[in-house]
């Protein structure tokens, strides 16, 4: 399928093929998600809404409910205000959320749709129901990446349900600690959560899509989950101790609007993807005042032991990596620590900070004989392989099609993840997470290792 990829590398400033990232709106829909009783609403056309729904239902195999101001030819010419009046009122109506959040789409940017006002005008009409929010974010779909999206949208939360403290600093909670946890599948929120918990601090995650993107199967259809994070919790957000910004693209610019609004201070900390970042996450913890339990030491000393048990299997192995950007950097991080080597990091999100943070994780010196790019696409990435082939590749499904040309074992890890299950019930994060993604890296190197080796080397043991 791709063997009309060509090796000499050319660098390409107005084309991309296979870009290893989607559009904002996708982001957005699944940050609103994350709240209770919130229906994410795309200001656009009707099969913008459904692209977005579709693809977030194949990864979570959850269906995913949202609503649409469903432009025509008239919408493109007038301007998208009637129909999200009507869309709102019928919403309110049919559904009854709590929440409803608006994301915009390439053509509701072109044409230039002012959003707040058009709320305004809602609440003037009083089609917003007493008690009932609407929040929105910006989100062109011509810019930026999905994880940008879904930043934005965390920002939105912020600005729209912090209370302002107008220069006063209220009197936190000091077991109280907000997080955002980045994008990352519900699984892994559960899991940043309860190590959180572990510790003995009250931590409030938003966005929260466990108990929503993840839901028990009862027999019986329920709109609205029970989980994500509350109003309440959203409004009283001034009363953490400090905000946890868990990558720093996903989830920074929510964490500094806090800080902005409410003076809650922020701490900006990489995927707790791996040993070291777990760590270092857990360490935050402590500092804020939580309590490293023998539980917690525990799981981490299993985690040192199988890696311990395996590393002659990983050490020196060559390893290429892509996605976004805040997972790219913690896999990689967490690769060099049990011996692979990573050799092709890249990412389709925009940002001048990837190499920086590549840099920082991996030391100068490992980052220098590196492929390290931002706002790359996969046909670089393939030629890249071509030129110095690795022993094992990271990404998300797109990864595949390399995978089968190029015959490398094929990992997959990160969003969106499509011809597989169970990814979004099972976390990547943690110590726990870090045992998983150890076991399926081994298992894909020693399934190609038993494939290749001849009968005098097949061996029943590892």
């Amino acid at each position: 399928m791709l063997n009309h990829t060509s090796l000499p590398v050319m660098e390409r400033t107005a084309l991309r093929i296979n870009p290893a990232k989607t559009c904002q709106p996708i982001g957005a829909m699944y940050a609103a998600l994350g709240i209770h009783r919130c229906l994410p609403y795309s200001h656009g056309s009707q099969g913008c809404c459904s692209y977005h729904r579709s693809h977030l239902t194949r990864h979570f195999k959850e269906p995913v409910m949202a609503a649409t101001s469903s432009f025509t030819e008239g919408a493109c010419v007038f301007g998208g205000q009637p129909n999200l009046l009507q869309g709102l009122r019928t919403v309110f109506a049919t559904y009854d959320p709590d929440v409803v959040a608006v994301h915009t789409t390439c053509l509701s940017e072109t044409i230039g749709d002012d959003i707040p006002q058009i709320v305004g005008e809602a609440r003037r009409q009083d089609i917003i129901p007493e008690g009932k929010f609407v929040i929105h974010a910006n989100t062109p779909s011509y810019v930026g990446s999905h994880i940008i999206g879904f930043s934005n949208m965390c920002q939105a939360m912020a600005k729209y349900f912090v209370e302002p403290s107008n220069g006063r600093r209220y009197h936190p909670d000091p077991k109280r600690i907000n997080i955002v946890p980045g994008f990352v599948d519900p699984s892994d929120m559960r899991e940043i959560r309860r190590l959180a918990e572990a510790t003995g601090l009250k931590p409030v995650l938003f966005p929260d899509t466990s108990g929503v993107m993840d839901a028990p199967q009862t027999g019986e259809h329920v709109f609205y989950p029970e989980g994500g994070t509350t109003i309440e919790e959203l409004q009283t957000m001034f009363r953490g101790a400090a905000t946890f910004a868990l990558g720093f693209w996903a989830s920074r610019e929510a964490a500094v609007e806090v800080e902005t609004r409410a003076g809650v201070p922020r701490e900006v900390l990489d995927l707790p993807i791996g040993l070291a970042a777990t760590d270092r996450y857990l360490d935050t913890l402590r500092f804020r005042g939580g309590v490293i339990t023998p539980e917690l030491e525990h799981e981490r000393g299993r985690l040192v032991d199988l890696i311990c048990d395996v590393q002659q299997h990983f050490y020196g192995r060559k390893v290429a990596i892509f996605g976004d950007p805040d997972h790219v950097l913690a896999l990689a991080e967490f690769c060099r620590d049990i011996g692979l080597i990573p050799v092709h990091l890249l990412t389709g999100t925009p940002g001048k900070r990837f190499t920086k943070e590549a840099t920082r994780l991996l030391g100068p010196t490992v980052a220098s004989a590196i492929n390290i790019r931002q706002e790359g696409d996969l046909f670089l990435l393939h030629q890249w392989i071509k030129e110095e082939p690795v022993d094992l590749l990271l990404g998300n499904t797109y990864g595949k099609f390399i995978a089968r040309a190029e015959d490398i074992p094929f990992v997959r890890v990160g969003w969106p993840i499509l011809d597989r299950a169970g990814h979004s019930l099972l976390p990547t994060v943690g110590y726990m997470g870090a045992i998983r993604l150890v076991s399926r890296m081994l298992d894909a190197l020693l399934d190609r290792r038993d494939r290749d080796a001849p009968d005098h080397e097949f061996e029943l043991v590892l």
